[in-house]
């Protein structure tokens, strides 16, 4: 009997816990949702320039879903490709044939030049054009824009998870943090005061912010001296871009910590707003999703930070040529600490 008491006691109190079984039951199904379409998307169709190559080697590539775009004189590869927004660029010379790929991210890159290296190959078994001689695969140079034939997938992805740790526990922190203001009573005997709420959220994001601030210094440099991860820009300009980012997982932890009673309710915003994050950060193409799914990602303050950050540290991108997303992660925190004004209304009204 007292153990039927137990059960019943646990299962009113569960049921009594709305937020609980949304996030047992709910949960699970929109991340499992969101993966299969993040996954099963179609496969982007790969951009490539070409100059002075034949229309057989031409078709064989559009056969395997290749857009292929001419150019008459493309005498600046590098440059033509981040312009056109293309994935390589095949440019024929005489008898000498250069690949050259974007290469900002490897896997795509080493697809493009395999679909290329055999489109060559078959062109010089098959002997059917006459404007070019036959190529052979010791003839080809490849070359990249970013990083170079040994580039790994880590070394792309990695500049995004720096920013996906910072803003997960400078978030979960931060939350916690104020929760415990409010479980102790701290918070409703500051509202008791004359203290204004723009003094009580400016002294949290000051007090929070401190310690962010240094962990976010301590993940960079650790990461960029210790890891050895790939920083080909400015650990100036990285360490601003995580700041921004810890300074809307602070404003923004701080805000959901108002809706929560306790620190197990706190933990049930993690897959609601920290797990989809990454979907969208840049970890996984963006191109390759529907249209309306990409533009959830663009409401995700990681989609910005990770593109800010990765075009710093592997492309070496300077400030002025990603100050839209520094723009918009500022935006993101502004919004979320007047949001967090409007919170603390329900503690007192001025």
């Amino acid at each position: 009997m007292r153990i039927t008491a137990l059960v019943k006691r646990i299962f009113k109190q569960m049921s009594r816990d709305k937020r609980t079984m949304a996030l047992l039951f709910v949960a699970p199904l929109l991340i499992l949702t969101l993966m299969s379409l993040v996954f099963n998307g179609d496969e982007a169709k790969l951009k490539l320039g070409v100059q002075n190559v034949s229309e057989s080697i031409v078709k064989q590539l559009e056969d395997t879903n290749i857009h292929v775009v001419k150019f008459s004189d493309a005498s600046n590869v590098k440059e033509v490709i981040k312009e056109k927004e293309l994935d390589g660029f095949l440019k024929i010379t005489n008898e000498q044939t250069t690949i050259t790929l974007l290469n900002s991210d490897p896997t795509t890159a080493k697809g493009l030049l395999l679909k290329i290296k055999q489109a060559i190959s078959s062109e010089a078994l098959q002997h059917t054009e006459t404007n070019t001689a036959p190529l052979q695969q010791s003839s080809i140079q490849t070359k990249y824009v970013y990083g170079s034939e040994d580039t790994e997938v880590f070394d792309v992805f990695s500049p995004i998870l720096i920013g996906f740790f910072v803003l997960f526990f400078v978030f979960l922190i931060s939350g916690i943090g104020l929760l415990n203001e409010k479980t102790t009573g701290t918070l409703e005997r500051l509202m008791a005061t004359p203290i204004r709420r723009w003094e009580i959220v400016t002294a949290y994001l000051i007090g929070f912010g401190t310690f962010a601030v240094i962990q976010t210094v301590i993940v960079v440099l650790y990461a960029v001296h210790v890891l050895d991860i790939i920083m080909v820009g400015s650990i100036g300009s990285v360490i601003l871009i995580n700041l921004l980012l810890a300074l809307v997982a602070l404003s923004l932890g701080l805000l959901l910590s108002s809706f929560a009673t306790s620190e197990f309710q706190m933990m049930q915003f993690i897959p609601i707003v920290a797990i989809p994050q990454v979907f969208f950060s840049g970890i996984f193409p963006l191109e390759s999703m529907a249209n309306w799914l990409q533009w959830i990602g663009k409401i995700m303050p990681l989609y910005y930070a990770g593109h800010a950050l990765k075009g710093v540290m592997y492309k070496g991108v300077e400030l002025y040529e990603i100050r839209y997303d520094l723009y918009v992660l500022l935006a993101f925190a502004t919004a979320f600490i007047i949001l967090n004004l409007f919170a603390l209304k329900k503690y007192r009204k001025l």
